[in-house]
């Protein structure tokens, strides 16, 4: 569900991105994540997202949260995405009941590593994009961890749960609170409070304690940025946020900097940059679905998306950069020598890269960097011009 209202100009002059443009919801309507009183303390102006009151900004403004994260470490209550633990007999159970649904290598994932996947139709859309965790400890086999997208996660466990066979089940964790802590000084930040967590690379995770609070922490993120994302109980949730807000070098930050940072970063944002209509070829995923589910062809709309990668797309996921000063926001059509030829799925304005910055889809035959387009902003043409993602470097820590 996206937020509600006008978009609206933020502390900073910017403006709020497209995700929150939607149908109204009453403050009634809400739920609160264990951070959101926290949030509100701390100056976050709350407004609804998928169904919550969520912070989208703080006194400083979008530009000023999206410059520290960058710079320094950004703090943001994801507490509203959804956490689960499918649970089998072993963990090549587990892995099978999960590889039936998407097109990940889950049976070769290793204790403590935690891999991206796409949640397929029978048709090979993409249902939700999720994270899948093997637990670390030889003592929880059989036991992997999901985040799913806060808009989709009950479609997401309900279609999960349908299809489990009898010996697998789906355990959700609602109770459960999710912070990420972001940016290139995170590191420094997390060093004295977890001991566990500086030996660890990009991808992976384990249970520990954060200022012995007991924790399960993943060396990733949505920003393009070396971070962690921590899944607490909800009664320890504002102790640990807390704490690690103590530090100088961290700061809170709302859904608008998160925004802005993943498009940056050339990172989709589900229901907008792809849905069910789009398979993983088309999305410019492909790299989602390895060699060996590949060859086995076992996955749903296998047949199709192998078909795709053999043969190519009418149409596929690009980096769109506008030339001039005005962003480009989803939904804009693309044009070349005035025939329409893709939509804008993503767009605003990048502050790392100084300027807007848009991913959509365009013809393959046009998905080239330095292709010429022409975005039609309330009905005039503007250049633009297909580029690489992602519009900045990622800094994910890879050791």
């Amino acid at each position: 569900m996206n937020l509600s209202g006008i978009r609206t100009a933020g502390a900073s002059g910017t403006f709020l991105p497209d995700l929150f443009l939607g149908p109204v919801m009453t403050d009634t309507d809400l739920l609160r994540t264990p951070l959101g009183d926290l949030m509100e303390a701390l100056g976050g102006k709350m407004v609804p997202f998928a169904g919550y009151a969520m912070p989208v900004q703080f006194a400083t403004g979008i530009m000023a949260e999206h410059n520290w994260t960058r710079e320094n470490c950004g703090l943001f209550d994801v507490s509203h995405m959804g956490q689960a633990f499918v649970i089998g007999p072993d963990h090549e159970t587990s892995a099978r009941a999960l590889e039936a649904l998407m097109p990940g290598n889950f049976i070769d994932l290793e204790r403590g590593q935690q891999r991206y996947s796409l949640l397929l139709n029978a048709d090979g859309g993409i249902i939700d994009d999720l994270m899948v965790t093997r637990a670390a400890s030889a003592a929880e086999d059989g036991r992997l961890m999901l985040v799913v997208n806060a808009g989709f996660k009950a479609k997401d466990f309900a279609y999960i749960e349908q299809n489990l066979p009898a010996n697998v089940r789906l355990e959700q964790a609602p109770t459960r609170a999710l912070i990420a802590v972001q940016g290139p000084k995170t590191a420094a930040v997390m060093a004295p409070l977890c001991a566990d967590a500086g030996d660890m690379v990009f991808m992976q995770a384990r249970t520990t304690q954060i200022g012995g609070i007991d924790c399960h922490i993943s060396r990733s993120g949505y920003t393009g940025e070396d971070g962690w994302e921590i899944s607490v109980a909800g009664d320890r949730a504002v102790e640990l946020a807390e704490l690690l807000l103590a530090n100088d070098l961290v700061k809170p930050v709302g859904l608008g900097a998160r925004d802005s940072l993943r498009l940056e970063a050339g990172l989709c944002l589900s229901g907008h940059d792809f849905d069910a209509s789009r398979t993983p070829v088309e999305a410019s995923l492909s790299w989602a679905v390895p060699k060996v589910r590949r060859a086995r062809a076992d996955f749903p709309g296998a047949q199709k998306i192998l078909a795709q990668l053999a043969e190519g797309t009418a149409q596929k996921r690009v980096g769109i950069q506008p030339l001039g000063r005005a962003p480009a926001r989803e939904g804009t059509h693309v044009h070349v020598d005035g025939e329409h030829v893709g939509v804008i799925t993503s767009g605003g304005f990048g502050p790392t890269r100084g300027g807007p910055v848009a991913m959509g889809y365009v013809r393959t035959d046009l998905a080239v960097p330095g292709t010429a387009l022409e975005l039609i902003v309330r009905g005039k043409a503007h250049p633009a011009q297909v580029v690489k993602l992602p519009f900045v470097t990622q800094n994910y820590y890879r050791g």
